[in-house]
């Protein structure tokens, strides 16, 4: 057997395809995967035999993977991929277009190089194994440990939904899902989410690349808190069971190309429907009370009586109480005595119900009997449920690894929700916090200890909530929402940050959360505006937040407060009209976040961008700021201090700038003190962008649509372009060919603007004139290819160009 002393001597015994096998005596194994120029997956077998699950994590470029996972060295979705293996006798090479992997044959450590983006190609070395001691060949415990060297000035971005700072090196965190109401955005951990990926990111060489440990049991990273005098400076990876299987992923240039493998490898973001990015009301107080199908329809009075646009309601979980607990898919009917007239009531608004929904019950559950019976739940080793804590009552999980379970959930999730017109199940509650030892899930016909794989549970739940929501209704695209998730929930859920305390500090670190969390591979995201426990937000608060929650793809106001109040957009009358007219901004802006969700559907691109990663080559985006790009050409910039009637920003250098609000335009490389009254959230436009926009004015139930776009040509010689997806927001159609694109472009020289607006495939709606929007400032002349220019006439800080389209 192997031991610090005679560390295993590894040879090479097999190359098959794109498969390389590492062998040592006493069974030990590497098996090396090149899957792509730009990914090599590296798998250590310290016995030879895998001791995790099947992976729901990879499924590249895929929707899905299969219900009972995916075996562990299946290679489907990945080509052939070109590369070359030697072997010097001292060490393995094995390298392709963009990575040089060195295998020492001594120990088996990892030396990773990847070719940089200048012009020569040269090879860069980017990480080496810790010499001492990377992996855990059975010479300390039954974990999985990986331990790499780590090199000054390098940042770590990413590990999902975390708190503090961007910037994860010198820091320590665990990824053991759990319900943290009322958590510090600066410093609690562990949180609701477990995506074990990060990037490593170095400035001084624009160099990087990301990391997955393919894993679902607990697992914790040191990023460089931890100091050992023996094994000079390293990070390090510990799960607590399975394999150490981890993918390599190559990201010269810029560290958003990792983001985009790595979503690209775990799948396809879902295409949700547009409703989706409207304002989504909610409260735990409205269900809780007595009365709540009263105090539901005050809501739907008070958005008509202030004009306040609305798409859905989260319906919290108050709805399914007896007495003071919560039952999962059970109606109060003296709370709502009408559920069928409720729905409709809603319905006839336009606006969707999105119901609470939890994978726990109770052990006075009136279908737990019934449940326990069919072998539904996760069970102890003695048959008997495994009994866990779930807010102030004893349950047990429901078991996801199990089909019955699944056709259990989906008919409840049929009968008691979608038959009465509710649009969208929130799955909730759903960290599967199982501590028991003996719990055992049903592993598909493979028992496996629950707490080797909590997250797979969360995981299954959501899916199945799709499938039930897709057998429905499967004209409609499914919309779900949840706390709780893991690798792979983008393709399933819209999500949030969980239960957050209401403060400016929460306010300042939910941004930088939502940012790790889009360098992660989850852009459909957002907090709960206002936040959710604790005091009820001041005014100033409540505003700052709104104007900074309106710019996120989820944007929903909900609250839990202490004093019994509730976060509604009316809540302070001398705000109002200012709420009022912020939301109607987001509905402005939401041509342009469907595009960008299109963009994370069709192209894997992350919609939330820290500075330094649309900017790796300006050191000033570095900083640990509260400025963020939304998609590639929108710089925001939230006011996340009280008392401030201004805002710093620093313009990134290389480009001009627009203030979206007075159309000035700024040399990039400087910092501009910019005013921010709360209606008027700071945001610029970067050149050579083109965003559309919804210019149509719009009220409370009477939705409208008129496209537009506003951009900022180049200020020589150049083409600024944009997009705008359209389809009818809602159904599967899309699928077959019925959803359409408009592209505009603006080149220009030094004398002359010529717009290009290009109408392709299946629009919904006939629109013959559209504006285009570029700053005051801009004189020279312009004319348009595909259309003629029937006016041009300057208002607020804006050139205003119609163009009466051709055809």
């Amino acid at each position: 057997m192997a031991s610090l002393k005679n560390r295993p001597h590894f040879s090479l015994s097999a190359r098959t395809g794109n498969t390389i096998v590492l062998t040592a005596a006493h069974n030990c194994r590497i098996e090396l995967f090149v899957l792509a120029d730009d990914i090599v997956r590296v798998l250590v077998l310290p016995d030879g035999e895998l001791h995790g699950p099947r992976s729901w994590a990879i499924a590249p470029g895929m929707e899905d993977v299969p219900l009972e996972g995916r075996e562990r060295r299946d290679l489907s979705g990945f080509a052939a991929t070109p590369h070359s293996v030697s072997d010097d006798g001292r060490s393995v090479v094995i390298e392709t277009a963009c990575i040089r992997l060195t295998v020492a044959r001594d120990g088996g450590f990892c030396s990773w190089a990847i070719r940089d983006g200048g012009q020569d190609g040269a090879w860069r070395h980017v990480m080496s194994d810790r010499k001492t001691q990377a992996y855990n060949f059975g010479w300390w415990d039954s974990r999985v440990y990986h331990y790499v060297e780590r090199q000054r000035g390098e940042m770590y971005v990413g590990l999902g939904e975390r708190a503090g700072s961007l910037d994860r090196a010198g820091q320590r965190y665990e990824m053991r899902n759990i319900d943290a109401m009322g958590y510090s955005a600066r410093g609690t951990d562990p949180l609701y989410k477990h995506i074990p990926f990060y990037v490593t990111w170095q400035p001084e060489t624009a160099t990087g690349f990301g990391l997955f440990y393919d894993t679902l049991a607990d697992c914790r990273f040191d990023m460089g808190r931890e100091l050992d005098n023996y094994h000079g400076h390293y990070r390090h990876f510990v799960a607590e069971h399975g394999d150490l299987d981890y993918y390599f992923i190559a990201s010269a240039g810029t560290p958003l190309h990792a983001v985009r493998r790595f979503t690209w490898l775990t799948g396809r973001p879902a295409w949700m429907p547009k409703w989706g990015l409207g304002y989504s009301g909610s409260t735990m107080s409205y269900t809780d009370a007595p009365d709540a199908q009263h105090r539901m329809a005050e809501f739907i009075d008070q958005c008509k009586a202030h004009d306040v646009l609305c798409d859905s309601f989260h319906l919290s979980s108050g709805y399914t109480s007896i007495g003071a607990k919560r039952y999962v898919f059970n109606w109060n009917r003296e709370k709502f005595p009408d559920i069928d007239g409720f729905v409709r009531s809603y319905l006839d608004e336009g606006v969707r119900l999105c119901a609470n929904i939890k994978p726990c019950l109770l052990r006075d559950h009136p279908a737990f009997e019934e449940a326990a019976r069919a072998g539904l739940l996760i069970e102890s080793r003695d048959g008997e449920p495994a009994w866990v804590q779930f807010w102030d009552e004893v349950g047990a999980y429901l078991d996801f690894t199990n089909p019955a379970t699944l056709d259990w959930w989906k008919a409840r999730v049929t009968d008691s929700l979608l038959r009465y017109g509710v649009a969208a199940t929130w799955n909730d509650n759903n960290e599967f916090e199982i501590w028991t030892p003996d719990a055992i899930a049903q592993g598909f016909g493979e028992p496996f200890p629950a707490w080797q794989a909590k997250v797979l549970q969360t995981q299954l739940m959501m899916r199945a909530s799709r499938d039930a929501q897709r057998e429905y209704a499967p004209g409609r695209r499914p919309f779900l929402v949840s706390r709780a998730g893991g690798v792979g929930m983008h393709r399933y859920v819209q999500t949030w940050s969980g239960d957050n305390y209401t403060s400016w500090e929460t306010l300042r670190y939910n941004l930088k959360m939502g940012l790790g969390l889009a360098m992660s591979g989850v852009s459909n995201s957002g907090h709960d505006i206002g936040g959710f426990s604790g005091p009820a937000p001041e005014p100033e608060l409540f505003a700052r937040w709104v104007a900074f929650g309106i710019f996120l793809p989820r944007f929903s106001i909900h609250s839990w407060n202490d004093d019994g109040t509730v976060n509604e957009p009316w809540m302070h009358a001398e705000l109002t009209p200012r709420i009022a007219a912020l939301i109607k901004l987001r509905y402005r802006l939401i041509p342009y976040l469907y595009e960008l969700l299109w963009q994370s559907h069709a192209a894997y691109e992350p919609v939330l961008r820290p500075m330094f990663a649309e900017f790796p080559h300006d050191p000033r985006c570095y900083v640990d700021g509260d400025d963020m790009m939304l998609g590639a050409s929108l710089l925001v910039a939230p006011v996340v201090e009280a008392g401030q009637s201004t805002r710093d920003v620093y313009l990134p250098a290389g480009a001009r700038w627009a203030s979206y609000w007075s159309g000035e335009v700024f040399e990039g490389g400087q910092s501009v003190s910019l005013p921010a009254p709360f209606e008027q959230p700071v945001m610029l436009l970067r050149e050579g962008g083109v965003i559309p926009l919804n210019v149509a004015e719009q009220h409370f139930g009477r939705p409208a649509d008129t496209r537009a776009f506003i951009a900022l040509p180049f200020a020589s010689v150049g083409t600024a372009c944009g997009a705008c997806v359209e389809d009818d927001g809602e159904s599967e159609a899309w699928r077959n060919g019925e959803q359409g694109r408009w592209r505009v472009t603006i080149d220009s020289d030094t004398d002359a603007l010529r717009v290009s607006i290009a109408r392709e495939g299946h629009m919904p709606r006939a629109q013959t004139e559209v504006q285009v929007l570029v700053p005051a400032s801009e004189t020279r002349a312009a004319t348009c290819t595909s259309g003629a220019l029937v006016a041009d006439e300057t208002a607020g800080g804006w050139r205003h160009l119609t163009v009466r389209l051709h055809g």
